[in-house]
């Protein structure tokens, strides 16, 4: 398999002589990234005026890190040419950019439903050795929610945590026999549609910020920071998609299993560090099917064009990692 040039390319207006192939095969990821853009903005009837004016602030933002320890007089000339957009305008996201409120990207808070949801899902004695989340009584001994609860967090009341894991219906309280249980596989708050979307940038974003600081890093292997891999394969019928379910479900299941325990003794030991360490780790998995709809819902998202049943199946590792 041939290793595409994935040199960065360069900024318009300072590289005329770019490669044409190199420009086009960024012109299509780029257009792949946008629709799913498009697709969000006009399902939740975003203008497109807004989406370009956060996508200027950040071209002006990257820009400006780009081009660090360059004199005030300089910096607004230098990003105009470094991204396309007038003087003026550059001047305005520049002081814009220089505000508190837009300087930095705004923290999400601490999720402590999804992090019940996590311990749930992982820790002995609240599922099984396989995973599978067990019924457990409201109050008591462990294992029991609040048992659970506690494991988590002692600064808010496991009723708290049990009514808003109601509230985004991710688990049921049954009150006849006290006892609470998950109702789904994955952590997907059905009723907040605010911290959905806030998954989304979340997780999203990072996957994109690893893919991208991947191809910035250069062609070999060895320079690229992060594990960034996909499996694909075409020219499979409902059945087929549908059978690769239960297959990654239990592989997300073992990481789950294998990680959160690490990830939150780690958490606990660094906590007594000085200064108080800021790194972070995500580790997502995730799959994408279209074509056919398998037993579970459709499987095709709308506007995609289905899989040519006449092409040819063809699966390959793409290590981007």
């Amino acid at each position: 398999m041939n290793t595409p040039d994935s040199r960065p390319p360069q900024p318009h207006g300072t590289a005329p002589d770019a490669p044409a192939p190199e420009r086009q095969a960024l012109h299509q990821a780029l257009a792949g990234l946008l629709d799913s853009v498009a697709q969000l903005g006009v399902a939740r009837g975003l203008p497109v005026a807004e989406v370009e004016a956060m996508l200027r602030l950040a071209y002006v933002q990257r820009a400006s890190q780009a081009h660090p320890g360059l004199p005030e007089h300089r910096k607004v000339s230098r990003i105009s040419t470094t991204t396309g957009l007038h003087r003026r305008e550059v001047a305005r996201l520049v002081q814009l950019l220089a505000e508190p409120a837009s300087a930095e990207p705004r923290a999400r808070g601490r999720s402590l439903a999804s992090e019940v949801f996590t311990h749930w899902r992982s820790q002995p004695p609240f599922c099984t050795p396989e995973g599978a989340p067990l019924v457990l009584p409201r109050l008591g001994p462990a294992p029991s929610f609040e048992t659970l609860a506690q494991a988590v967090t002692r600064n808010v009341h496991a009723r708290s945590l049990l009514d808003e894991l109601c509230r985004l219906g991710v688990a049921q309280w049954n009150l006849q026999e006290d006892t609470v249980a998950l109702l789904h596989e994955g952590y997907v708050p059905r009723n907040d549609e605010a911290q959905s979307l806030a998954f989304l940038g979340d997780n999203v974003g990072d996957h994109l910020r690893a893919a991208v600081q991947n191809v910035l890093a250069g062609p070999g292997p060895t320079q690229r920071p992060h594990l960034e891999q996909a499996i694909f394969a075409s020219g499979l019928s409902a059945e087929a998609i549908a059978s690769v379910q239960p297959v990654v479900r239990a592989q997300w299941q073992a990481l789950l299993q294998a990680l959160v325990p690490m990830l939150e003794a780690h958490v606990e030991r660094d906590a007594a560090l000085e200064p108080p360490p800021q790194g972070r780790v995500r580790v997502g998995l995730y799959t994408y099917h279209e074509g056919g709809a398998p037993p579970g819902g459709p499987l095709a998202s709308p506007g995609s064009p289905p899989a040519s049943p006449r092409e040819p199946v063809r699966a390959r590792a793409r290590r981007k990692g």
